[in-house]
């Protein structure tokens, strides 16, 4: 089969297409027709080998997994012993360890059936982005009706998913993005749209869903109400280089002691329950992936590119077989 490999740790200059054997589902396991496959940024990482801290799941010297990938849509090929909820011919999302090939390999319990109303390249954009989103606006932040919400980097692929949710559970949304995604963010239900650029963010909000990684945890603070919360995703442009992103994290909750207030970190895990949740919006039309390009795999290099460089709108996808 095909796929997109790396031998050691490194930007874009480092993968290859190559021809790989089949890989072989197990226990638990389910093999996967790719039929497309997400680009997200723990593909980055996992290229790179980035913050230093995650080479203690990658691979210290060399990634311990040559496929990079994760987000998937295909359809079962095979499954391993012991699985239940899927045979040959389903059709289905999720994570998979290593979707940047024609076949892959994914746990059970890390895939969900595809949502009826969306299509291979439409839902290979939903599993860890949307994911994250609804485990930071639905789980940790509890948006509800009548809040002010601030999702920043919400022209990203996280953060376009941020403003739905944060729409769908009534919330009034202030979107920071770059001036090429404004109009996006605004389709999305975004009510005000703010140039990070060129124009401060001011007032208060019950709620901040920060993707971006840009402000010191005292800037989100002071922008909370007297009892808001700000949840940390990731956050590129933050961090150290051992730590990245996850340092803002770790020390959030030390930084953001103000009586009422909270900012916190979040880790997204994939579950099976969320999955189901991921696709029962997606289904109701609350989650709607927003496609800025579809690329070939051989192409996934420039679609990574793009991603690091920020200038994708929503979400970057790769066709791998039709």
């Amino acid at each position: 089969m095909r796929a997109i490999v790396q031998d050691g740790y490194g930007t874009t200059e480092v993968l290859r297409v190559r021809e790989i054997p089949t890989p072989v589902a197990g226990p638990g396991q389910v093999l996967l027709r790719v039929r497309a496959a997400g680009v997200d940024m723990a593909v980055w990482h996992g290229m790179t080998g980035t913050p230093l801290l995650a080479r203690l799941g990658f691979g210290l010297l060399r990634p311990r997994r040559a496929v990079l990938g994760g987000e998937v849509a295909g359809i079962v090929e095979a499954v391993g012993d012991g699985v239940t909820r899927f045979a040959p011919g389903d059709e289905v999302f999720g994570v998979a360890q290593g979707s940047f090939a024609e076949f892959t390999i994914a746990k059970e319990r890390d895939l969900a059936t595809m949502p009826t109303t969306l299509d291979f390249e439409q839902s290979a954009a939903l599993p860890i982005s949307a994911l994250t989103a609804v485990q930071a606006v639905e789980r940790k932040a509890r948006v509800g009706s009548g809040q002010s919400v601030l999702v920043l980097g919400a022209g990203g692929g996280v953060g376009t998913f941020a403003v739905q949710l944060a729409v769908a559970a009534g919330a009034t949304v202030t979107g920071v993005c770059s001036a090429g995604k404004a109009a996006l963010v605004r389709s999305l239900g975004g009510t005000t749209v703010i140039d990070y650029r060129n124009t401060p963010v001011t007032g208060k909000f019950d709620v901040i869903i920060d993707t971006a990684g840009q402000r010191p945890i005292p800037t989100l603070s002071s922008l909370l109400t007297t009892r808001g919360i700000a949840v940390i995703v990731g956050g590129e442009g933050g961090g150290t280089r051992l730590l990245g992103g996850f340092s803002r994290s770790i020390f959030a909750p030390l930084s953001s002691r103000k009586k009422g207030k909270r900012v916190v970190g979040l880790v997204s895990l994939t579950t099976a329950s969320d999955l189901e949740r991921v696709r029962t919006l997606a289904e109701a039309g609350s989650l709607v992936p927003a496609i800025d390009t579809v690329y070939a795999l051989e192409d996934a290099g420039v679609a990574l590119e793009r991603l690091n460089s920020g200038s994708i709108a929503g979400k970057a996808v790769l066709r791998v077989s039709s």
